[in-house]
Order: C-alpha cells, then structure tokens, then sequence
C-alpha cells in the first residue's frame, strides 16, 4: 500500500499501486510537500532511482533550493545560466530580507531570464514537465516548484525529404521534433489566423501531439470532428503518427488510405490554404493532413512548381500508371487463357510459341513472377542501400533472363510483370503504390477463374468501395463522384494560377475565394492594345 503526505502532514493512502498508464492522473491528485527532502525522495522514488535524474541544490539564507532535470533532455548552458541568475539574485535577496516561501518563489519567477515559466502545485505536473525536458525549481517550505523551459536534445536536422523528393521545389522536410516542424509552417504561413492547439497522447509516451488550421477558411465542423476523435484516444503509446491515422480514419477495413500524409512543409502550407487539417506528431516527420481526397493521392507538389501545360500530360501518365499497374497482368491472364480471339493473329502465335515450354498455366506463372518481384522489393528497402540497390536491379535481371531459358516463364510475361512493376512507382503516393500492388492478386485470381468478365466484376466492386469510402465526412471521389465541375480545374489537369480562383467547393466552402482577381489572356492583349494606342497619340 503506497503512502504519500501532503503539505499538512497526513498521509493519503491508496488501496493498491497504480498501474504505469494511470500513474501521472494519480500523481495530478496529490499536492507537493512543502518539505524539499520529502519531495525530492518522493520523486526519485517515483523515477525509480534513475541514473540519469539530476538533482543539484543551492543555499538561501537559512533554507534550501533545488534544481531537478534529466540528463541528456536539457540544455546545458541553460541550466548553468539558471544556477549563475540564482547565485546573482541571493544577495539581492538577502538584503531584501526574503526567506524561503512563496515570496522568495514569486521573485524568482520574475528574475529568472528563462523563455517560459510555469508554476505547478502537484506531482504529476512536475514529473511531466521534467519528461518534457524541463527543469524543476524547488523551494524549501513551499508547495509550489517552477518548471523552467530548458529543453533541448540531440535532433536530426532538417534535410531532404526522403519519399517526397522533387526536382523543382524547396527542399527542406519536416524533422522528428514537432517544435521545429511547427517553425517551418510558420515560415511559410505567416498570418495570425492560423490556430495551433496541442495535446499530449499515450499514457505512457506523452507524446506530443498539434492540431492546425486556418480559421475562417478551414471548416468548423472538420475541426470540431478531428477534435473529439483525437480525444476518444486512450492508448498506452503513439510513437508514429500512422497510430493516430488507424485510430481516426472513417473506414478501417478499407485498403486505401483515407488520411493524407506528407513530409513536406510546402504541402502542409498547401493543404492548409485549401481548408485542410493538420495534424503533427512528435517523433515521426510524417504530418497528417484531413479531408483527403482519392486525386490527392496521384497529385504531387511538383506539380504547382512546372507550368501547366506539362502538368496536364504529366497527370495524364500517373493514371494510366494506375490502370497499368492494376490491371495489366489481369488483362494478359484473360486474354491469353480465355480470350484468344482478341489477340492479333502474329502477336498470338508468338505468345503460343513462347509459352509452348511453360510448364504450367498463365495465371500461375504471373502469380509466381509478381510474389518473386515483390520479395526483391522488400528485401531492396531492408538492405542497406547501397547493397538493396544493387540487389533489386541484378536479381530483377539475373532471375528474369534465368528463367527465361530454363522455360519456367515467357518472356513476354517478364515484360508484362516489369512494366507493371515500373508503373507502380509512378505515384506520388506510396500508400497508393501499396495498396495497388496488394489489389493486383485479387484482380489477377478473378481473371484466372472468369477472365474479362472477372475483370469488369472486380472493377465495378473497386468503384463501389471507393465511392462508399468517406473522409472527415467528405466523399472520397469528390469531386467526381458527386461531380462538381468547378472543381475540375485541378484534377486530371491543372489550370493556370490565374484560373485557380476558388478553394475546393466542399473542403474550403468556409471562404471559397482563393484569389479577388484573375489575370487572363484576353485582359493581357487589351493591356498590350492600350498601350500601343499610347504609342501612337
């Protein structure tokens, strides 16, 4: 049975220890003691004797303070500029004639030049501000500590996105620490309306967790929705932010992703304008971003950095990709194994020559060669890089053309399964490019077992899942089904910027108008007319 005293001196018992997860809500119930030896035990117990707890106590007059921070989660210089003001202030003290207590505290927390002061009264307020890297200043016969902010850590720095790289664009990503992740939205959106509210999630982790918006433009029923499913989150831990994607998303069973991701600040900036959602995670560079719509997931960056013209045949490639990648070793299945009639007549007596050596049917041997590609795969993304690269590129080849001549396969099924293989990668996506790979097997068995026919009964239940499929309440299809034409300007093509004038019809209905005025071809050559009239008067 755990005894803890208060400031008073009774002892409050509990009728058993605490589990880990409800050890900070039990600690938030109990004062600190105004005895410093009693707290100080209190939390070393509490840290269980930690060897990277620091204690550090100084002399004031007739009683005692004391500095308590973790090793290795502070700065410092920080900390030794806290002991030098305190060491400065004392005589000050001194001939102000102010003892240990409140008012010593009160002075303190007007003379220290620390960024942030806060003033907690229990335990679990100061056990979590010493996590978070903070520095607890105690006093000898109050009940009251300061957490002084001198968190600082070892941190990767900010670089290169690695997924979402470009070849025209900024080229910073987002970083493992949610301060400095926040700075760069702030660089890149410098207006007061943009609302930041933080949370802590994980009983365990207390992890650091950031809601943001653009109020007036962001709608408010998206917020106040992504604000009560981030509150129902009880769990012992959030290391990644794909934790709080699986726990919030609309359709859980569903293979497609329904909540956008993002390691580039330039994108969350984007998506921000448009009435999106941010929400950030300490710990992974990866930012969430709600609504998100299924275009969202062939749509990249680079797309707003090229003129568009190229744009539009760009666009035009990644769905065809898409449709390539899904449907082409379906559509090889079908034809050679039902459907031979549809083939030209040269083209089908290469193909029989071919496969006159093949042991086994069509559809096994595109399910052999499509599960061998995806072992290179992965195993090229667990290797180091140097070796997954070399690994991927010559077990793809050797493999390949040893089948070939051993007759396991058709050459011409090495060209279908390589070209599907390539197709796939060309998504900005990479939860798209997976969940694409993954439906290629069912659509692969259907045409095995009905050919066409398969073919069109898996496309037509794909169309039907996607467009059941909801995000934050909006359609997944939007705008193509429910079909919204003024928002066609940026799906399968891109108009120009001066063109662009409103947000998306359902995502930023909350203030439609992205630009007052829109400069046009026709207002450009009435500008050029007028000024050679100029010219001539």
């Amino acid at each position: 049975m755990r005894k803890l005293r208060r400031k008073t001196g009774k002892k409050v018992q509990f009728r058993h220890d605490p589990a880990p997860e409800e050890l900070l809500q039990t600690l938030n119930e109990v004062p600190l003691f105004s005895e410093l030896e009693a707290v100080l035990e209190k939390i070393q117990e509490i840290f269980g004797q930690a060897a990277d707890l620091v204690t550090r106590r100084l002399k004031v007059n007739s009683g005692q303070l004391a500095l308590v921070y973790l090793d290795g989660m502070v700065n410092k210089t920080s900390v030794e500029k806290v002991l030098n003001e305190i060491l400065l202030i004392r005589p000050q003290a001194e001939d102000a004639g102010l003892r240990l207590g409140t008012d010593l505290v009160r002075w303190l927390e007007r003379g220290l030049a620390v960024g942030n002061v806060k003033v907690e009264e229990s335990f679990g307020g100061v056990v979590r501000g010493i996590l978070n890297g903070e520095t607890a200043l105690l006093a000898d016969g109050e009940g009251e500590a300061l957490l002084l902010e001198t968190e600082e850590f070892e941190k990767r720095a900010v670089s290169e996105p690695q997924v979402e790289a470009l070849v025209r664009g900024p080229r910073e990503g987002f970083v493992e620490n949610i301060g400095t992740n926040l700075t760069m939205i702030r660089r890149r959106l410098r207006h007061p309306s943009l609302r930041v509210e933080k949370l802590v999630l994980g009983d365990l982790t207390n992890t650091k967790v950031a809601v943001l918006y653009l109020e007036g433009v962001a709608l408010e029923a998206v917020v106040e929705e992504v604000r009560r499913r981030i509150r129902q989150i009880k769990i012992d831990g959030v290391l990644e932010s794909n934790y709080l994607e699986e726990l919030i998303e609309d359709s859980p069973f569903s293979i497609f992703p329904q909540i956008g991701t993002t390691e580039r600040p330039d994108r969350a900036v984007a998506s921000l304008l448009e009435g999106r959602v941010l929400i950030l995670t300490d710990g992974t560079p990866f930012v969430l971003y709600v609504p998100m719509i299924f275009t969202s997931l062939i749509h990249s960056p680079e797309d707003y950095y090229h003129r568009w013209h190229l744009v539009l045949g760009i666009r035009l490639l990644r769905t065809l990709g898409f449709f390539i990648t899904l449907f082409l070793p379906s559509v090889y299945i079908a034809l050679t194994t039902f459907h031979q009639e549809l083939i030209p007549t040269p083209l089908a007596i290469s193909l029989a020559m071919q496969r006159e050596q093949v042991p086994y049917p069509a559809a096994v041997e595109a399910f052999l060669m499509q599960l061998i590609f995806e072992i290179l795969v992965e195993a090229g993304l667990r290797l180091p890089r140097p070796l997954g690269q070399a690994i991927s590129i010559v077990g793809a080849l050797v493999i390949g053309e040893a089948a070939v001549q051993a007759g396991l396969v058709s050459a011409a099924m090495v060209i279908v399964i390589s070209t599907t293989a390539i197709a796939a990668f060309l998504f900005p996506s990479y939860e798209l490019s997976l969940s694409v790979r993954l439906l290629r097997f069912p659509m692969m068995l259907l045409s095995s077992v009905l050919g066409l026919f398969g073919i069109f009964y898996g496309l037509m239940l794909l169309l039907t899942h996607l467009v059941q499929l909801r995000s934050f309440g909006l359609p997944f299809m939007t705008p193509m089904a429910p079909f919204f034409a003024r928002d066609q300007h940026d799906e399968l093509f891109r108009a120009p910027w001066w063109a662009m004038r409103k947000r998306p019809k359902i995502i930023g209905s909350s203030d439609p108008t992205r630009q007052t005025s829109s400069i046009s071809r026709k207002h450009l050559e009435l500008e050029a007319e007028v000024e050679e009239r100029k010219k001539e008067k």
